[in-house]
């Protein structure tokens, strides 16, 4: 059986002794063709690209976030739209794996059976659902295994021992660790130490599974988390489009710039 595309990129990592470098931007965000762009010139240097869907009332994304979120929104952009964004990204050469990340009400209005249909079509690796907790999950975790999209499971810092062994045991290619209880972007309330200690503790339950750390992760903290599977960071980037837009300079070059520095942080 072949390894999955998430799967690959977290082998090529070992391989080079360093946690992949995963990267979240909202799709639309400032418009869909410098999303698309951004996508395409981050890439050189992220090794998995989570995408946002913009959501008017999410539960766990922090002022940026949603500052993209509306952004896009307010561009119209739909959900249509991001499959199309993913689909043109994919046909360059070289693409990396896109995991859309966003909310089930999304998915059940879309309709799961033709959401995961758009998915396949347009070329998404994976999917976080931030507001479908394990084990009501399962059900929706099997149809995206079918179809061979990832479904990546959440773990936190109030997970129990107990719980957390049913998540890693039911999770796909990758499960996303939590840092600490905030909305993301938010201070880092923990130390980077703490984060790594909690996050070996996962570890031992299941070493083969490939963990993700997200959540306060800025280019200050990641080279004290590099001793992880993979390092996600988001808030940052929304906050390098809007401060593009605010100075009238162009976002794409700005987050290349960004996702390069942050690669050679953590080689």
């Amino acid at each position: 059986m072949s390894l999955s595309p998430i799967s690959l990129v977290f082998r090529r990592c070992k391989k080079e002794k360093r946690p992949a470098l995963l990267t979240y931007i909202v799709a639309g965000d400032p418009n869909k063709k410098k999303s698309l762009n951004i996508l395409k010139s981050i890439s050189e240097n992220a090794d998995i690209l989570e995408l946002g869907v913009g959501h008017s009332t999410p539960i766990a994304d922090g002022g940026q976030i949603q500052t993209s979120s509306y952004r896009a929104i307010k561009n119209g952009f739909k959900m249509k739209d991001t499959f199309q964004i993913v689909k043109r990204y994919k046909k360059i050469k070289n693409s990396k794996p896109v995991i859309l990340m966003g909310y089930y009400n999304m998915i059940y209005q879309y309709g799961e059976n033709k959401f995961l249909k758009k998915c396949k079509q347009s070329g998404v690796s994976g999917l976080i659902v931030v507001d479908l907790p394990w084990p009501e999950n399962k059900n929706f975790a099997k149809k995206c295994k079918k179809k061979s999209i990832s479904f990546v499971q959440l773990l936190s810092p109030t997970t129990s021992r107990i719980r957390m062994k049913k998540i890693i045991k039911d999770s796909h290619e990758m499960c996303y660790y939590i840092s600490m209880l905030s909305t993301t972007g938010g201070k880092l309330k923990v130390s980077p130490k703490k984060i790594l200690e909690n996050y070996n503790k996962i570890k031992k339950i299941n070493k083969a599974k490939n963990i993700v750390i997200g959540f306060g992760i800025t280019r200050k903290t990641i080279a004290s988390l590099k001793k992880s599977d993979g390092l996600v960071i988001g808030s940052e980037l929304c906050k390098g489009i809007t401060d593009s837009i605010k100075n009238g300079h162009n976002p794409v070059k700005k987050l290349s710039l960004m996702v390069k520095s942050l690669k050679r942080r953590i080689v």
